[in-house]
């Protein structure tokens, strides 16, 4: 383990977009460019309100995501990807290439996954 407590640089970037919704997230800004938050919550679907205020808000403390309030009325606020988060999203790119190429065998169950009972 390191000094900072992560066993390799895996851990180091899961930390940062660990569980669901700030990698999709994540992804949506990379793909689409900057976004006000209603645009990224229909871009990431099932997302709710208070989930998405808080991946943004953690994602912007991690330095990933710039939020620029333009001081108008009505708000208008947009979020984009630093350039160290667009680095980020670069490195994850294969992830999602094999996540593409993979999405029917992930989403067929397997028989030892659903037995049939006797």
């Amino acid at each position: 383990m390191t000094e900072r407590g992560f066993y390799c640089g895996l851990d180091a970037a899961l930390s940062v977009v660990g569980g669901r919704w700030k990698f999709l997230v994540l992804w949506q800004l990379a793909v689409h460019g900057p976004r006000r938050f209603g645009q990224l919550r229909r871009l990431v679907d099932g997302i709710t309100e208070k989930v998405l205020i808080g991946a943004l808000k953690d994602l912007e403390a991690d330095r990933i995501v710039v939020r620029e309030d333009f001081q108008e009325l009505p708000p208008h606020v947009e979020y984009s990807l630093t350039p160290y988060g667009s680095g980020l999203a670069e490195a994850l790119r294969p992830l999602c290439d094999w996540g593409y190429a993979h999405m029917d065998r992930i989403t067929t169950p397997t028989p030892e996954s659903h037995p049939v009972s006797p």
